[in-house]
């Protein structure tokens, strides 16, 4: 297994020397390489058994680091970096001759965020290259939100991970862009939609549910816990599958305690911020449970829900 810790400088010493790291950030954890370093990006892919379709997000201590690898042709883009970085919103920006193509897979922008998790811009400020920087996680499966989840899940195949506590937004970063000289939303993440009107104006959703993602994390299935998970009207639900062990994570309803092995409720004030912190913690937990299925509550279709909900979508059975 890996060695945990909170020292920052080991971690920066092993990704100059083209280790690999996974990092804390605000939203999960990530597995970090020198995005410079094309052996190292390789390694992470390998690693992840990611396929090298799927883009990576390079990760900068500040705006001004970002204008070293990307070009801001546009006002709304810079708007929004300048208005929420450091925070969960990565942005699709067009990429210069530094950004191997391996971290683009092939496209020609490059997804860009600055994390907001101080030991993490610590260890950025302190390096002359950005970090790739996907959810250290294996390809498909649930993302980490704990130092232990990496351990117990790449500790074999990484170096060093830097244990900077739970995640405090618990999803993804929204993902944005311009296309056709509109706003675009390629990923609904831990950047509600309603913050990023208010600073940019009206946007389009353009979330890939195919195997040709133009953004980090479109693919149709990611995020799944490896039994079945299923979504919808848990009363519903437990009616379908009324023979099976089930682990059950609700929103609220506080009801099923009697029907069920375990039950996870992601936030029983139905509060929607507390939802994203819990959902990857639970959907682990529930697929290490004895349970033969998961049973999962939709939540409302607003706010961080928007995010949940795709989530739960792309990790469901379909």
């Amino acid at each position: 297994m890996a060695q945990i810790g909170h020292n920052s400088e080991l971690a920066a010493q092993l990704l100059r020397q083209g280790k690999l790291v996974a990092i804390p950030t605000e939203t999960v954890y990530g597995l970090a390489a020198n995005g410079l370093n094309e052996k190292a990006i390789l390694s992470v892919f390998e690693a992840k058994q990611r396929p090298f379709f799927d883009p990576l997000i390079l990760h900068v201590p500040s705006l001004e680091a970002a204008k070293t690898y990307a070009t801001f042709n546009d006002k709304p883009l810079l708007q929004l970096a300048e208005h929420f970085w450091p925070g969960p919103l990565t942005i699709l920006l067009p990429k210069n001759v530094l950004v191997s193509a391996l971290i683009t897979s092939g496209l020609e922008r490059v997804a860009l965020r600055v994390p907001q998790h101080p030991l993490t811009l610590q260890l950025l400020q302190g390096l002359d290259f950005p970090l790739a920087a996907p959810s250290a996680n294996p390809f498909g499966y649930v993302s980490p939100t704990r130092a232990e989840h990496v351990n117990k899940q790449l500790g074999d195949k990484i170096d060093y991970i830097l244990d900077g506590g739970p995640c405090q937004v618990g999803l993804e970063s929204t993902i944005v862009g311009i296309e056709d000289n509109k706003l675009c939303i390629y990923r609904l993440g831990g950047l509600a939609l309603e913050e990023i009107v208010k600073v940019a104006g009206p946007y389009e959703l353009r979330i890939n549910n195919s195997s040709d993602p133009k953004a980090p994390g479109q693919l149709k299935n990611h995020y799944a816990p490896k039994k079945p998970l299923f979504v919808g009207d848990l009363i519903e639900l437990i009616k379908e599958h009324p023979s099976k062990k089930t682990a059950l994570i609700t929103f609220g309803e506080t009801d099923f305690a009697k029907d069920s092995l375990l039950v996870f409720n992601l936030s029983p004030t139905k509060n929607l911020q507390e939802a994203a912190l819990n959902l990857f913690n639970f959907l682990r937990q529930a697929d290490e449970s004895e349970a033969d299925v998961v049973l999962c509550s939709k939540l409302p279709e607003s706010g961080l829900g928007l995010a949940i909900n795709d989530r739960l979508r792309r990790a469901s059975v379909q």
